[in-house]
This record gives C-alpha cells, structure tokens and sequence, in this order.
C-alpha cells in the first residue's frame, strides 16, 4: 500500500535522504512511498522462545564447533574500545595522528558536479556507461542506442566493483561491476514513462546484471586501462544461470520456460558483493520486486502472501518489461519472482562457465555477500559468509559452510571451492542490549553495545538433503521464503542492512545500517539497543565481534550518523569536532592497513554523497575522514581501497527530480552539454601510497 510520505518534495528535505524521488521509482520502486513488508512482531529476543528451532541439531548437521574463545561481555573491561564521552560531548582528544591509511586532508561537504579528491591525488575514469567491453562493440552513440549494442557495452548504474588478478598475466585484473539498475528517463530522449518501446525495454534489459572486463594497472600511477578481449563477459537479464541448494527444482520456481526449476534467465537488481579467497566474484540480488508487474493479479493466497513479503505491488512496477517478456508479468508466470533475490556466483577465470545462484544462502533483497575463513585452530579453512538485506525492518544472515576451503588457485581447487556455498548452515541475527529511548542518547555504559545469537533456519548436507530448523517450513520453503522463515525465528528487525563484511586484519564484522525513517511511529518497531534513534534518517555502523562457527557473539555500535554538532550522533567516542559528517552508510570496505572506508547514499547533511576512512582502534577509534565526494545527484559505490589506487563506481549522476535527458542536471563526466554517465573512477596519490 503506497503511503503518503513527504520525503523527496523540495521544502521537506531538510533533515531526510537526499536521494531523489525518480531514484527511488526506477532503483527500488519508491519503497520509502510503500509500507515495509516485514508486519511481524517478533521485535524482542524473548520471541526466541516461542519458535521450534533445534539449535543442536543444527550444529550437528553443520558440523559446526564453537570456538575456544571468551567474547567480551556488553560492558566489559576487555572491551577493545575506547569508553565513549556523552552523546553532547566532543570526546577526549586524541593524543596521536591519523593512521596510516588516513594521513590525507579530508575533502569538505560540497555540491559541486564532480568527483572532488585531496590534494595531491589524481583521477581518472576506468569505463563509463556504453563504453566497449565485448569485441566488436561499437562506440556509444547517445543517440543511436540499440539492444544489440549495449549488449556489447558497458551497463548502466554501476554498484559494486572488485579486482581479481587475471592469472599469470602481471599488472591485469578482471574488474567486476554490478549494473544495478536503469533510469530510462535518463537514458533516452523523449522517453515515456509507463510506455516504454520494445527497443527501450530491451536496452535496458542489456544494461543489466553483471559485466567482466579486463584491466591493465599503468607504471607508475593508479590508473586502468580496459582491454577489450577474450577474457570479458557481460551477464544480462536474459543470461542463463544456475540454480543449486534448496530451492532448485522445487516447485516455487518452476515455470512454464523452465519445468525443472533450475536454470533461471538473468541476473537483475545486483547491489553489492564481494570477491571470494578462491578468486570468484559474489553479486547480491536486491530490488527485484521492482521489474514484475501484476502482482494483485496472483489469486493463489500463499503466492499473494509471499509476493507482499517481499513487497511486490503492481505500483513498484516501473520499467515494464511484462509488456514485452512475459515472465516478468506475474499474473502469466508467478513462480518467476521466486527466482530472483539470491547471491550470484560468477567465474570470471572461465568466461564460458555458466554462473550459479545459491539458494542454500537464502533468498532475501542481499545487499552483498562477503567471506570470512577461520585460520587456526579446529575450525580453519571453514568459510563464513555474511549477508544483509536491505529493506526496513529486515534481517542480518550468515552461512557456514560444512565444506573447508581448498588451498591454491588450480581448476582443481576453484573447482572444489565453487562448492562451498552449497553445504552448511543458515543462521539469522537477533541482537540484545540495554533499552534505549529512542532518542539516540548514550546508555549508561557509555556506549551502544550488547550480546546477540544466531538461531539456525536451515543446514544442505554433503549430499544435498536439506533440514529446516523452522517449525512448519520445509527446506525448500526456507531457502525460497527465507524473510517469513526468520520472522518465525524471532529475528531482531534492523533499519535497512546493507553491506557487511569482515575486517581481514582483526575478523570482526562491519555492517552499515542506512537509515529507517519508519522507526518508532506508529505500528512499527520501536527503537532498541542496536538500532537507537526513532526515525532514524541517517543510520549507523554496528562491529560485531562473532564466534565466527557459533551462534553466540558482542556487538558495538561504530557510529551513529548524523550531523556531528547533534546530541544523538556517536562517532566511537572520538571528538567530534574533529570529524567529517557522514549520514547515510552504504558499502564498506578495509584498506591494507586496517582502516573501515564507507561509501554514502542519500546523504541527508545537505552535500554530495561521499567516501569515508575510519580508524578502529586506540585513542583516534571513530575518526572519520572524508577521502572524496561524487557528483551531484550521484552515489558513492563498490569502494575498492588499496595501496596504489581507489576505485569507486558513481551511479545515478544528476539523478534529480525534474531532470531527465531532456533537460540534464548534471555533465559528468564528459563535461560540456553531453549527457550524464555512471562511470568507474580510479583516484590515486601523486608519488605516494594512498593515506600514507
């Protein structure tokens, strides 16, 4: 049900994301304009009780042990974080400098049509929207756009992006890019929204999914060049895919195209991801609901129970591509909706190899998938795997695999490992700590912090039999139904999960929360421990310490985002006079040395979107340096933070209500009167290593 929200009008903004209405429409179907789908009541821990889940069969199936570690309890001593002053307060001062890493001036808030970078770095674009990617790909012509040539180019609105080293061959990478999503307002002149023609369809059909390009890293500066070849693939919404784990084969994701349910066409909605230690990329699947049209034309009660949940309305129906496909029309094929929302696996080493999509991960709006493996003791080798999905009031997953991770880069070893993902178990979070008010204040600790569990929902065997630890779900309906499983399972509702991932150096897990401004009002969740402030526009980043193979851990809240001169924004404990403003945490990432990096979207502080570094330990912890800002309109997207370089992808520049190709708000990249296009950025230090 759409609900009358003032949030993208221009006299209300003040205080709100800045993401665009148009933005919302075409990303994610105006999901701020529609009521959440998750209507539980499961939002305490004591629900738990209420649930027939089998924490010990579940560790028995996934032959999972609990690791001889002692967690540090909410409050306690051992805590390696630094007491935090009051919420009004600017903190202690810190008494060392920036980390390496952080050594750059920090660039201001700004509304400028650029990216802008410290002083004393360099940038330059990687490849822009319809730039070539496959041989034989013509030059972009903004005007002369075809399906068959964009299915040779570079896609629209960049997310995620990595770099895998392409083997044996020095200084060249496969970059691997999620194309989210397609505004065809911007896309194309003249364009009719609601009445999209067939060519127009399919451009943006083929400006979807995923693409794999190769790169060769210039001497002596950060910049990449593309290389048009053999190694490149590009993975569109009519790509072929296989389905493995649970839910393959079942009959929710049957249709009429493909009776055995196991091999789906596309991969659409992809966010974020994550690069595995095995040398493969991870996409994860999000706003999918928002290509299906007709979903109050599914009479089955069941289907029409499952598609609000994960809210499928005929109104987030934006680019219409039912007209002209017919299984993207749901009252044609209902199952097809059921075959979206998974985490995408894709080889980017075999560029034949048909990519899979993992059910036994389930099936939510995954932001990202990223990889943790134990590294000693009982335990090593066994591969982790964190997920968020994005939607207010949704869950934080992960996955432990029964299988260990094979060593080395042979066929052999990607051949093994490209099985991890298929056997183990699925846990979701539930998170506990001191009452909080809803105001953001500190509690008397001195900080956000508390305990959590992770309560199994299902465990694939070696064999592929699947158990349900969720009373009244098989283990097809888990890995399908996956948000009503955890519902059951008394999940604690989070404001929007979206990239998590673990810090390589120290194997605590970063989550940004991005913002919730539904927290607290009427008939919904009120504010708890982990998620602090009632109509929450800015969001936060909780560190959570796990027990990587268990299901107990601590968790802390990093930041809680927000203008630093307001009473309720925390920012570790660090002075808060001394930090750049950040609201609206999307991506993160670490750089060699250690430090969190955050990428922003809908900044709600009246700038450009950005990229953050943050310090996380010792008396500079909360530190948070603005390294660049993306142009207007635009999002920050798929940080890649090294030594030499830092990659980020700009999505939706001049992405502003009342603009369209007719009437541009933004000329980035190309400057001068051409049309705006989301591009990969390269910035690097000018002789030097970046924040050093």
């Amino acid at each position: 049900m759409r609900i009358p929200l003032q949030l993208f009008t221009a006299d209300t903004r003040i205080g709100q994301s800045s993401r665009a209405r148009v933005t919302c429409r075409y990303k994610c179907g105006e999901a701020c304009w529609h009521e959440p789908g998750n209507t539980s009541d499961n939002a305490y821990f004591r629900d738990i009780a209420r649930t027939a889940i089998s924490r010990r069969s579940a560790l028995t199936a996934a032959g999972a042990t609990v690791l001889g570690v002692t967690l540090a309890a909410c409050g306690d001593d051992s805590s390696s974080s630094t007491p935090a002053p009051s919420s009004g307060s600017t903190g202690t001062p810190a008494t060392t400098e920036s980390p390496n890493g952080m050594k750059f001036a920090a660039v201001a808030p700004n509304t400028e049509d650029k990216v802008v970078i410290p002083d004393g770095y360099q940038q330059a674009i990687v490849i822009r929207w319809g730039d070539p990617v496959i041989p034989g790909a013509p030059e972009f012509d903004f005007n002369k756009q075809t399906p068959e040539a964009q299915a040779k180019q570079f896609g629209f609105n960049n997310d995620f992006a990595g770099l895998i080293p392409v083997d044996g061959v020095a200084n060249h990478y496969y970059l691997v890019c999620n194309q989210e999503y397609t505004t065809e307002l911007f896309m194309f002149h003249g364009y009719k929204e609601n009445a999209p023609t067939e060519a127009q369809a399919r451009i943006a059909m083929a400006a979807h999914g995923i693409v794999v390009v190769e790169v060769a890293a210039e001497r002596g500066t950060g910049a990449l060049t593309p290389v048009i070849g053999p190694r490149n693939r590009k993975l569109d919404a009519g790509a072929p895919f296989t389905l493995t784990g649970p839910a393959a084969g079942s009959d929710f994701v049957k249709t009429s195209a493909d009776p055995d349910g196991t091999t789906i066409l596309g991969t659409i909605a992809n966010c974020s991801g994550g690069i595995t230690p095995w040398g493969t990329m991870l996409s994860g699947e999000e706003n999918y609901n928002n290509y299906f049209s007709n979903a109050s034309k599914v009479t089955d009660p069941k289907a029409a129970e499952h598609l609000k949940r994960y809210s499928f309305e005929d109104d987030a129906d934006n680019h219409h591509w039912g007209h002209f496909e017919k299984r993207f029309d749901l009252a044609q094929e209902p199952n097809e909706a059921n075959r979206f929302g998974y985490v995408v696996e894709v080889d980017p080493h075999y560029p034949s190899s048909t990519p899979v999509k993992h059910s036994a991960l389930g099936r939510t709006k995954h932001e990202s998938a990223n990889i943790y493996v134990i590294d000693s003791g009982p335990d090593k080798g066994t591969v982790v795997a964190y997920t968020g999905d994005d939607e207010k009031f949704e869950y934080i997953y992960k996955f432990v695999s029964s299988r260990k991770i094979k060593s080395g880069l042979s066929a052999r070893a990607r051949a093994e490992n490209l099985r991890i993902l298929d056997e183990g178990t699925l846990y979701v979070a539930t998170f506990t700590g001191e009452p909080a008010d809803g105001t953001g204040t500190l509690p008397k600790s001195g900080k956000f912090a508390g305990k959590g569990s992770w309560a199994p929902l299902l465990t694939v065997g070696a064999d592929g039999k699947a158990q349900s630890h969720v009373d009244g779900f098989t283990p097809a309906e888990v890995a399908v139904f996956t948000r009503s499983a955890a519902d059951k399972a008394g999940a604690t509702k989070m404001d929007r999960p979206e990239d998590i991932e673990p810090n390589p150096r120290t194997g605590k897990i970063y989550c940004a929360l991005t913002n919730n401004d539904k927290r607290g009002t009427e008939g919904k969740a009120p504010a708890d421990a982990a998620n602090p402030r009632n109509e929450n526009k800015n969001g936060q980043i909780i560190e959570i310490t796990d027990n990587h193979t268990g299901t107990d851990f601590t968790w802390e809240l990093l930041l809680v985002c927000g203008d630093p001169a307001a009473a309720d924004t925390y920012y570790g404990g660090f002075d808060k006079t001394q930090v750049s403003p950040i609201s609206c945490p999307d991506n993160v990432a670490f750089d060699p040395h250690g430090n969190l990096w955050i990428s922003t979207d809908g900044n709600a502080l009246d700038s450009n979107d950005g990229l953050f570094a943050v310090a996380l330990d010792g008396d500079r912890r909360g530190e948070t340096k603005q390294f660049l800002t993306v142009p207007k309109g635009a999002e920050t997207c798929g940080p890649i933070i090294g030594n030499d370089r830092v990659v980020v992808c700009v999505q939706h520049p001049g992405e502003e209500d009342d603009h369209s190709a007719d009437n541009p708000a933004s000329h980035w990249p190309d400057g001068g009167t051409s049309q705006p296009r989301p591009a990969v950025v390269a910035v690097w230090r000018e002789g030097g290593t970046i924040g050093t």
